[in-house]
């Protein structure tokens, strides 16, 4: 499957997961069905519908636990039936594209950055800190780091 696929599948599984808490949830439910439905009809429809609700009520139910894991679960569940649809159907990519668009606007959705780590010359005995963006708690402007 390319990248761009499993990228898209990913981004409508997280975002799946994202809307699972808010009071848009009703609207998402509906037309993410829609998208994982397409060509099998309404009875498929609200089955899909019923399987979201009741991974909408284990993600509250985890959250409210403080549990995050099943959260990760369900997104890694919808992520795949996401993939099997588009590598199943290419043309639900333009139609889930639309959704995802009007639910995370550009502006609102996370940059994916690969990171690779590359450790020579023996045991790493130290910290290692890995991130895509580096803020100094203690106010100093990025790139103005002061000596002391």
């Amino acid at each position: 499957m390319e990248a761009e696929l499993v990228a898209l599948a990913t981004a409508g599984a997280t975002t799946l997961v994202q809307q699972m808490a808010t009071e848009g949830w009703a609207t998402v439910r509906r037309r993410m069905a829609a998208v994982l439905a397409r060509r099998r009809g309404a009875e498929e429809e609200a089955e899909v519908e019923r399987e979201l609700d009741q991974a909408r009520t284990d993600v509250i139910s985890a959250r409210e636990d403080g549990d995050e894991e099943v959260p990760q679960g369900v997104a890694v569940v919808w992520k795949a039936r996401l993939r099997r649809l588009l590598a199943e159907d290419p043309a639900a990519a333009a139609e889930l594209r639309r959704l995802l668009d009007e639910v995370a606007p550009q502006g609102t959705q996370s940059v994916v950055r690969d990171v690779h780590n590359t450790i020579s010359g023996g045991v790493m005995t130290g910290p290692v800190v890995q991130a895509g963006v580096v803020f100094d708690h203690r106010g100093t402007p990025p790139g103005g780091l002061q000596s002391r």
